[in-house]
Protein backbone atom coordinates (compact mmCIF):
# COMPACT_ATOMS: atom_id res chain seq x y z
CA UNK A 1 0.00 0.00 0.00
CA UNK A 2 3.10 2.47 0.55
CA UNK A 3 3.05 2.37 -3.17
CA UNK A 4 -0.27 3.78 -3.57
CA UNK A 5 0.27 6.48 -0.26
CA UNK A 6 3.60 7.85 -2.69
CA UNK A 7 1.25 8.17 -5.85
CA UNK A 8 -1.42 9.78 -4.17
CA UNK A 9 0.41 12.11 -2.14
CA UNK A 10 1.06 14.24 -5.27
CA UNK A 11 -0.10 15.15 -8.06
CA UNK A 12 1.84 12.75 -11.05
CA UNK A 13 2.27 13.90 -14.41
CA UNK A 14 2.26 11.47 -17.30
CA UNK A 15 5.47 12.42 -19.21
CA UNK A 16 5.99 12.46 -23.00
CA UNK A 17 7.87 9.33 -22.63
CA UNK A 18 4.33 7.47 -21.88
CA UNK A 19 4.41 5.90 -24.92
CA UNK A 20 7.22 3.83 -24.16
CA UNK A 21 6.93 3.13 -20.13
CA UNK A 22 3.63 3.55 -18.27
CA UNK A 23 3.32 4.51 -14.73
CA UNK A 24 0.13 4.83 -12.92
CA UNK A 25 -1.01 8.33 -12.26
CA UNK A 26 -4.01 9.42 -9.82
CA UNK A 27 -4.41 13.08 -8.92
CA UNK A 28 -4.53 13.80 -5.24
CA UNK A 29 -7.82 14.62 -4.51
CA UNK A 30 -9.80 13.24 -7.17
CA UNK A 31 -12.87 11.19 -6.87
CA UNK A 32 -10.61 8.14 -7.95
CA UNK A 33 -7.94 9.15 -5.52
CA UNK A 34 -10.34 9.11 -2.50
CA UNK A 35 -12.03 5.77 -3.19
CA UNK A 36 -8.58 3.95 -3.61
CA UNK A 37 -7.53 5.70 -0.59
CA UNK A 38 -10.85 4.17 0.72
CA UNK A 39 -9.70 0.57 -0.24
CA UNK A 40 -6.62 1.03 1.19
CA UNK A 41 -7.33 2.01 4.80
CA UNK A 42 -10.37 -1.10 4.86
CA UNK A 43 -8.97 -3.80 7.21
CA UNK A 44 -10.95 -6.39 6.10
CA UNK A 45 -9.47 -8.36 3.31
CA UNK A 46 -13.21 -9.46 1.59
CA UNK A 47 -14.60 -5.84 2.30
CA UNK A 48 -10.83 -4.84 0.64
CA UNK A 49 -11.23 -6.70 -2.24
CA UNK A 50 -14.70 -5.74 -3.39
CA UNK A 51 -14.02 -2.15 -2.89
CA UNK A 52 -11.04 -2.34 -5.27
CA UNK A 53 -13.65 -4.45 -7.79
CA UNK A 54 -16.19 -1.50 -7.45
CA UNK A 55 -13.31 1.01 -8.28
CA UNK A 56 -12.16 -0.67 -11.27
CA UNK A 57 -15.87 -0.95 -12.89
CA UNK A 58 -16.99 2.49 -11.23
CA UNK A 59 -13.68 4.72 -12.96
CA UNK A 60 -13.57 1.85 -16.02
CA UNK A 61 -13.01 4.94 -18.37
CA UNK A 62 -9.73 5.83 -16.01
CA UNK A 63 -6.96 3.16 -17.22
CA UNK A 64 -4.55 3.74 -14.37
CA UNK A 65 -7.50 3.51 -11.65
CA UNK A 66 -8.20 0.27 -13.26
CA UNK A 67 -4.83 -0.66 -13.44
CA UNK A 68 -4.39 0.17 -9.74
CA UNK A 69 -7.11 -1.45 -8.35
CA UNK A 70 -6.85 -4.87 -10.42
CA UNK A 71 -2.93 -4.66 -9.63
CA UNK A 72 -3.88 -4.43 -5.80
CA UNK A 73 -6.12 -7.26 -6.03
CA UNK A 74 -4.00 -9.56 -7.52
CA UNK A 75 -1.73 -8.36 -4.71
CA UNK A 76 -4.28 -9.51 -2.34
CA UNK A 77 -4.69 -12.78 -4.02
CA UNK A 78 -0.70 -13.42 -4.15
CA UNK A 79 -0.61 -13.02 -0.31
CA UNK A 80 -3.67 -15.12 0.34
CA UNK A 81 -1.91 -18.06 -1.99
CA UNK A 82 -4.77 -18.03 -4.36
CA UNK A 83 -1.71 -17.55 -7.45
CA UNK A 84 -4.80 -18.59 -9.95
CA UNK A 85 -6.43 -15.62 -9.36
CA UNK A 86 -3.59 -13.28 -8.59
CA UNK A 87 -2.54 -13.67 -12.55
CA UNK A 88 -5.93 -12.73 -13.37
CA UNK A 89 -6.51 -9.75 -11.80
CA UNK A 90 -2.90 -8.90 -12.60
CA UNK A 91 -3.35 -9.54 -16.45
CA UNK A 92 -6.38 -7.34 -16.07
CA UNK A 93 -4.16 -4.82 -14.50
CA UNK A 94 -1.87 -5.03 -17.58
CA UNK A 95 -4.49 -4.85 -19.88
CA UNK A 96 -5.06 -1.56 -18.57
CA UNK A 97 -1.26 -0.62 -18.45
CA UNK A 98 0.23 -2.80 -21.32
CA UNK A 99 3.66 -1.06 -20.46
CA UNK A 100 4.59 -0.74 -16.88
CA UNK A 101 7.31 -2.04 -16.06
CA UNK A 102 6.38 -2.49 -12.19
CA UNK A 103 2.77 -4.81 -13.05
CA UNK A 104 5.11 -6.80 -15.36
CA UNK A 105 7.58 -7.72 -12.70
CA UNK A 106 4.65 -8.65 -10.56
CA UNK A 107 2.90 -10.93 -12.95
CA UNK A 108 6.34 -12.76 -13.29
CA UNK A 109 7.05 -13.20 -9.55
CA UNK A 110 3.55 -14.83 -9.13
CA UNK A 111 4.30 -17.19 -12.68
CA UNK A 112 7.48 -17.81 -11.06
CA UNK A 113 5.63 -18.60 -7.91
CA UNK A 114 3.37 -20.67 -9.35
CA UNK A 115 5.74 -22.51 -11.48
CA UNK A 116 4.19 -21.26 -14.74
CA UNK A 117 7.41 -21.14 -16.91
CA UNK A 118 5.60 -20.00 -20.27
CA UNK A 119 3.82 -17.10 -18.19
CA UNK A 120 7.13 -15.89 -16.65
CA UNK A 121 8.81 -15.93 -20.75
CA UNK A 122 5.79 -14.07 -21.81
CA UNK A 123 5.87 -11.13 -19.03
CA UNK A 124 9.66 -11.11 -19.24
CA UNK A 125 10.09 -11.06 -23.08
CA UNK A 126 7.00 -8.19 -22.59
CA UNK A 127 9.29 -6.23 -20.40
CA UNK A 128 12.09 -6.65 -22.50
CA UNK A 129 10.58 -5.03 -25.48
CA UNK A 130 9.93 -2.32 -23.37
CA UNK A 131 12.63 -1.48 -21.65
CA UNK A 132 14.47 -1.30 -25.47
CA UNK A 133 11.62 1.24 -26.85
CA UNK A 134 13.26 3.93 -24.00
CA UNK A 135 14.50 6.37 -26.45
CA UNK A 136 12.71 5.85 -29.36
CA UNK A 137 10.14 7.93 -29.20
CA UNK A 138 10.18 11.65 -30.96
CA UNK A 139 11.97 14.22 -29.33
CA UNK A 140 9.36 17.04 -28.10
CA UNK A 141 9.21 19.97 -30.12
CA UNK A 142 11.34 22.74 -28.21
CA UNK A 143 13.60 20.21 -26.04
CA UNK A 144 17.16 20.53 -26.52
CA UNK A 145 19.14 17.28 -27.70
CA UNK A 146 20.75 17.60 -24.13
CA UNK A 147 17.60 17.54 -22.05
CA UNK A 148 16.33 14.65 -24.40
CA UNK A 149 19.36 12.85 -23.43
CA UNK A 150 19.51 13.20 -19.84
CA UNK A 151 15.60 12.14 -19.74
CA UNK A 152 16.21 8.98 -21.88
CA UNK A 153 19.04 8.12 -19.45
CA UNK A 154 17.06 8.86 -16.25
CA UNK A 155 14.44 6.00 -17.87
CA UNK A 156 16.61 3.93 -18.50
CA UNK A 157 18.41 4.10 -14.87
CA UNK A 158 14.75 4.03 -13.35
CA UNK A 159 13.57 1.19 -15.21
CA UNK A 160 17.41 -0.55 -14.88
CA UNK A 161 16.24 -2.97 -11.83
CA UNK A 162 12.77 -4.23 -13.33
CA UNK A 163 14.61 -4.69 -16.43
CA UNK A 164 17.32 -6.77 -14.93
CA UNK A 165 14.87 -8.91 -12.74
CA UNK A 166 13.23 -9.87 -15.81
CA UNK A 167 16.35 -10.91 -17.59
CA UNK A 168 16.89 -12.94 -14.29
CA UNK A 169 13.80 -14.75 -14.67
CA UNK A 170 13.70 -15.16 -18.47
CA UNK A 171 17.36 -17.35 -18.28
CA UNK A 172 16.30 -19.06 -14.98
CA UNK A 173 14.12 -20.40 -17.17
CA UNK A 174 16.31 -21.56 -19.91
CA UNK A 175 18.51 -22.71 -17.39
CA UNK A 176 16.19 -24.97 -15.64
CA UNK A 177 13.97 -26.28 -18.99
CA UNK A 178 14.87 -30.01 -19.76
CA UNK A 179 13.20 -30.21 -23.03
CA UNK A 180 15.74 -29.22 -25.98
CA UNK A 181 12.58 -27.92 -28.49
CA UNK A 182 11.42 -26.11 -25.95
CA UNK A 183 14.52 -24.31 -24.34
CA UNK A 184 15.45 -23.39 -28.31
CA UNK A 185 12.62 -21.77 -28.71
CA UNK A 186 12.80 -19.76 -25.60
CA UNK A 187 16.34 -18.67 -26.49
CA UNK A 188 15.27 -17.81 -30.02
CA UNK A 189 12.62 -15.17 -27.69
CA UNK A 190 15.32 -13.96 -25.45
CA UNK A 191 17.97 -13.16 -27.59
CA UNK A 192 16.10 -10.22 -29.17
CA UNK A 193 13.97 -9.50 -26.07
CA UNK A 194 17.43 -8.66 -24.04
CA UNK A 195 20.22 -7.60 -26.29
CA UNK A 196 23.71 -7.60 -25.12
CA UNK A 197 22.61 -9.76 -22.12
CA UNK A 198 24.54 -10.45 -19.47
CA UNK A 199 24.15 -13.71 -19.57
CA UNK A 200 24.87 -14.29 -23.57
CA UNK A 201 27.79 -16.40 -23.13
CA UNK A 202 25.37 -18.56 -20.78
CA UNK A 203 22.57 -18.58 -23.39
CA UNK A 204 25.06 -19.35 -26.43
CA UNK A 205 26.37 -22.45 -24.55
CA UNK A 206 22.41 -23.21 -23.95
CA UNK A 207 21.62 -23.14 -27.31
CA UNK A 208 24.57 -25.26 -29.27
CA UNK A 209 23.50 -27.93 -26.35
CA UNK A 210 19.73 -27.98 -26.91
CA UNK A 211 20.80 -28.11 -31.28
CA UNK A 212 22.79 -30.69 -30.48
CA UNK A 213 19.97 -32.82 -28.54
CA UNK A 214 18.03 -31.97 -31.20
CA UNK A 215 20.81 -32.93 -33.78
CA UNK A 216 20.61 -29.78 -35.93
CA UNK A 217 24.25 -29.66 -36.83
CA UNK A 218 23.47 -27.11 -39.30
CA UNK A 219 21.83 -24.47 -37.41
CA UNK A 220 24.29 -25.56 -34.13
CA UNK A 221 27.65 -24.45 -36.06
CA UNK A 222 26.00 -21.71 -37.79
CA UNK A 223 24.84 -20.21 -34.17
CA UNK A 224 28.27 -21.09 -32.85
CA UNK A 225 30.22 -19.39 -35.58
CA UNK A 226 27.87 -16.15 -34.94
CA UNK A 227 28.30 -16.22 -30.87
CA UNK A 228 32.23 -16.75 -31.42
CA UNK A 229 31.83 -12.81 -34.07
CA UNK A 230 31.16 -11.59 -30.54
CA UNK A 231 33.40 -14.03 -28.22
CA UNK A 232 35.76 -15.74 -29.91
CA UNK A 233 37.09 -17.01 -26.49
CA UNK A 234 34.20 -18.79 -26.16
CA UNK A 235 35.22 -21.88 -24.27
CA UNK A 236 31.42 -24.15 -24.72
CA UNK A 237 31.43 -22.49 -28.42
CA UNK A 238 34.98 -23.76 -29.11
CA UNK A 239 34.70 -27.05 -27.80
CA UNK A 240 31.10 -27.67 -28.92
CA UNK A 241 31.81 -26.35 -32.28
CA UNK A 242 35.47 -28.79 -32.59
CA UNK A 243 33.40 -31.78 -31.72
CA UNK A 244 30.25 -31.58 -33.72
CA UNK A 245 32.46 -30.49 -37.19
CA UNK A 246 34.97 -33.47 -35.94
CA UNK A 247 31.93 -35.96 -36.84
CA UNK A 248 30.49 -34.10 -39.31
CA UNK A 249 31.61 -35.53 -43.04
CA UNK A 250 31.08 -32.89 -45.15
CA UNK A 251 35.15 -31.87 -46.82
CA UNK A 252 36.54 -29.24 -45.04
CA UNK A 253 35.09 -29.71 -41.75
CA UNK A 254 37.97 -31.62 -39.87
CA UNK A 255 40.52 -29.01 -40.29
CA UNK A 256 37.83 -26.41 -38.95
CA UNK A 257 37.17 -29.22 -35.56
CA UNK A 258 41.01 -29.33 -35.55
CA UNK A 259 41.47 -25.61 -35.92
CA UNK A 260 38.81 -24.99 -33.37
CA UNK A 261 39.89 -28.03 -31.20
CA UNK A 262 43.46 -25.87 -31.13
CA UNK A 263 41.81 -22.55 -30.35
CA UNK A 264 40.41 -24.32 -27.37
CA UNK A 265 43.74 -25.52 -25.87
CA UNK A 266 45.33 -22.21 -26.33
CA UNK A 267 42.16 -19.98 -24.50
CA UNK A 268 42.10 -23.16 -21.67
CA UNK A 269 45.60 -22.21 -20.96
CA UNK A 270 45.20 -25.79 -18.67
CA UNK A 271 49.48 -25.09 -17.63
CA UNK A 272 48.63 -21.76 -16.11
CA UNK A 273 49.01 -22.17 -12.54
CA UNK A 274 45.58 -20.54 -12.27
CA UNK A 275 44.03 -23.03 -14.31
CA UNK A 276 40.95 -24.46 -12.29
CA UNK A 277 39.34 -27.72 -12.79
CA UNK A 278 37.18 -26.28 -15.27
CA UNK A 279 40.04 -25.38 -17.72
CA UNK A 280 41.54 -28.48 -17.02
CA UNK A 281 39.02 -30.40 -18.29
CA UNK A 282 38.02 -28.09 -21.53
CA UNK A 283 41.84 -28.20 -22.28
CA UNK A 284 41.39 -32.32 -22.06
CA UNK A 285 38.37 -32.62 -24.20
CA UNK A 286 40.04 -30.35 -26.56
CA UNK A 287 42.76 -32.28 -26.94
CA UNK A 288 41.34 -35.37 -27.07
CA UNK A 289 38.51 -33.62 -30.33
CA UNK A 290 42.27 -32.36 -31.94
CA UNK A 291 43.66 -36.15 -31.51
CA UNK A 292 40.08 -37.72 -33.19
CA UNK A 293 40.40 -35.08 -35.93
CA UNK A 294 44.21 -35.58 -36.94
CA UNK A 295 43.61 -39.55 -36.47
CA UNK A 296 40.05 -39.13 -38.97
CA UNK A 297 42.95 -37.54 -41.82
CA UNK A 298 45.31 -39.82 -40.83
CA UNK A 299 47.43 -38.17 -39.11
CA UNK A 300 47.54 -40.55 -36.57
CA UNK A 301 50.52 -40.61 -35.10
CA UNK A 302 50.46 -37.02 -34.26
CA UNK A 303 46.79 -37.87 -32.86
CA UNK A 304 48.61 -40.18 -30.36
CA UNK A 305 49.92 -36.98 -28.67
CA UNK A 306 47.14 -34.94 -28.40
CA UNK A 307 44.95 -38.39 -27.54
CA UNK A 308 47.30 -39.19 -24.51
CA UNK A 309 47.32 -34.87 -23.40
CA UNK A 310 43.66 -35.18 -23.14
CA UNK A 311 43.79 -38.58 -21.34
CA UNK A 312 46.45 -37.09 -18.82
CA UNK A 313 44.33 -34.29 -17.95
CA UNK A 314 40.83 -35.73 -17.57
CA UNK A 315 42.10 -38.85 -15.66
CA UNK A 316 40.03 -38.48 -11.91
CA UNK A 317 38.61 -35.66 -13.30
CA UNK A 318 35.69 -36.55 -15.39
CA UNK A 319 35.21 -40.59 -16.03
CA UNK A 320 33.17 -40.48 -19.15
CA UNK A 321 35.38 -37.61 -20.96
CA UNK A 322 38.59 -39.69 -19.87
CA UNK A 323 37.39 -43.40 -21.20
CA UNK A 324 36.23 -41.70 -24.50
CA UNK A 325 40.40 -40.30 -24.69
CA UNK A 326 41.40 -43.90 -23.81
CA UNK A 327 39.22 -45.25 -26.46
CA UNK A 328 40.48 -42.71 -29.41
CA UNK A 329 43.96 -43.50 -28.10
CA UNK A 330 43.85 -47.25 -28.04
CA UNK A 331 42.01 -47.32 -31.67
CA UNK A 332 44.95 -45.08 -32.81
CA UNK A 333 47.53 -47.33 -31.61
CA UNK A 334 45.50 -50.49 -33.35
CA UNK A 335 45.57 -47.93 -36.16
CA UNK A 336 49.03 -48.22 -36.27
CA UNK A 337 49.71 -51.81 -35.39
CA UNK A 338 51.00 -50.77 -31.96
CA UNK A 339 49.06 -53.53 -30.76
CA UNK A 340 50.67 -54.31 -26.92
CA UNK A 341 50.22 -50.05 -26.11
CA UNK A 342 46.79 -50.42 -27.56
CA UNK A 343 45.94 -53.50 -25.05
CA UNK A 344 46.86 -51.83 -22.42
CA UNK A 345 45.01 -48.42 -22.90
CA UNK A 346 41.79 -50.51 -24.01
CA UNK A 347 42.24 -53.01 -20.41
CA UNK A 348 42.51 -49.19 -18.64
CA UNK A 349 39.39 -48.33 -20.74
CA UNK A 350 37.30 -51.69 -20.22
CA UNK A 351 37.02 -51.11 -16.36
CA UNK A 352 35.59 -47.51 -16.59
CA UNK A 353 31.25 -48.09 -16.43
CA UNK A 354 29.41 -46.17 -19.18
CA UNK A 355 28.63 -45.97 -23.06
CA UNK A 356 32.56 -46.46 -23.91
CA UNK A 357 33.34 -49.51 -22.36
CA UNK A 358 31.37 -52.28 -24.93
CA UNK A 359 32.92 -50.35 -27.42
CA UNK A 360 36.56 -50.78 -25.60
CA UNK A 361 35.56 -54.13 -24.73
CA UNK A 362 35.04 -54.99 -28.31
CA UNK A 363 37.66 -53.52 -29.77
CA UNK A 364 40.38 -55.31 -26.78
CA UNK A 365 39.08 -58.26 -27.97
CA UNK A 366 40.41 -57.52 -31.31
CA UNK A 367 43.51 -56.44 -30.38
CA UNK A 368 43.97 -59.64 -28.15
CA UNK A 369 43.04 -61.92 -31.77
CA UNK A 370 45.93 -59.43 -33.44
CA UNK A 371 48.49 -59.97 -30.96
CA UNK A 372 47.71 -63.47 -30.62
CA UNK A 373 47.54 -63.92 -34.20
CA UNK A 374 51.45 -61.76 -34.57
CA UNK A 375 52.46 -64.40 -32.24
Amino acid sequence: MKRYLALASCLLTVSFASAQLQKISIPAGTPEDKALQAASNEPDPQKKLAMYQDVAQQFASNPDAVAFANWQISQQYQNAGDLDKALAFGDKALAASPRNLDILVSQASIAQQKKNNAKVMEYAFHGGEVYASIGKQTKPEGMSDQDFASHVEQERTGAKSSYEFLEAAAFNVIASENDAKTRMSDIERFTPAFPNSRFDEQVASYAMVSLSELKDNQRLVAYGEKTLQTNPNSLPTLLLLAGTLADDPKPGNLNKAASYAQKAIEVAKADAPDADRSRKLSAGVAHSTLGYALMKQDKTQSAIGELKSGAALLKGQDDQQYAIALYRLGYAYAKLNKVTEAREVLMECAKIPGPVQQMSQDLLTKVNAARAKAK
